[in-house]
């Protein structure tokens, strides 16, 4: 079953939501689909619930989640493929972050708490930059201004976004190893 979340949860599409009202909204359809609450239903009806039930919790991971969201807002404006990791990197970005994944190669060969913290604080400023590139669009887009150029900003933030998580999680293993 393909249904639009926010149709499900009857919110416009944005790039921010009030977790509090996602979260309200969850917990009102958790009540109102539970299979629990449909015991005494036919199977065609608890089997319905149950499918409600699930896509609840779908919509709810995504909406609540603010990364989740983005990807979700990109895929659904036709932006953001369901395989994200095939989407073409910026190239200044990838030069960028040379330099740290060079840090990261060397540190599994020579394990140097000095040289992880120093990259897990450059990971750190490029994130709080990528943040600062799109906390105006985000707070301010809706479906109806039409504006695909604010959105492949969302996608280069977001695939970037991606990028260094994967390397945080790196990152974190040899964090751990100290």
């Amino acid at each position: 079953m393909q249904v639009n979340y926010f149709e499900f949860y009857g919110l416009e599409p944005a790039l921010t939501l009030d977790a509090g009202k996602v979260r309200q909204i969850y917990l009102e359809k958790s009540r109102q689909y539970h299979p629990d609450y449909h015991t005494q239903a036919t199977e065609a009806e608890q089997e319905k619930a149950l499918e409600l039930s699930s896509l609840n919790n779908e919509a709810y991971k995504t909406l609540s989640n603010p990364d989740k969201l983005l990807g979700y807002v990109l895929q659904q404006q036709g932006l953001l493929s369901e395989e994200a990791g095939n989407e073409k990197m910026p190239q200044a970005f990838l030069m960028e972050m040379m330099e740290i994944n060079e840090a990261l190669m060397e540190l599994e060969f020579e394990p140097d708490p000095n040289a992880v913290e120093k990259a897990t604080k450059q990971i750190e400023e490029i994130e709080n930059n990528l943040e600062d590139t799109i906390k105006n669009i985000r707070n301010n887009w809706t479906v109806d201004s039409g504006n695909t150029k604010d959105l492949e900003s969302v996608k280069e933030y977001f695939l970037k976004k991606k990028y260094l998580l994967r390397v945080k999680e790196k990152l974190s293993t040899f964090a751990t190893a100290f």
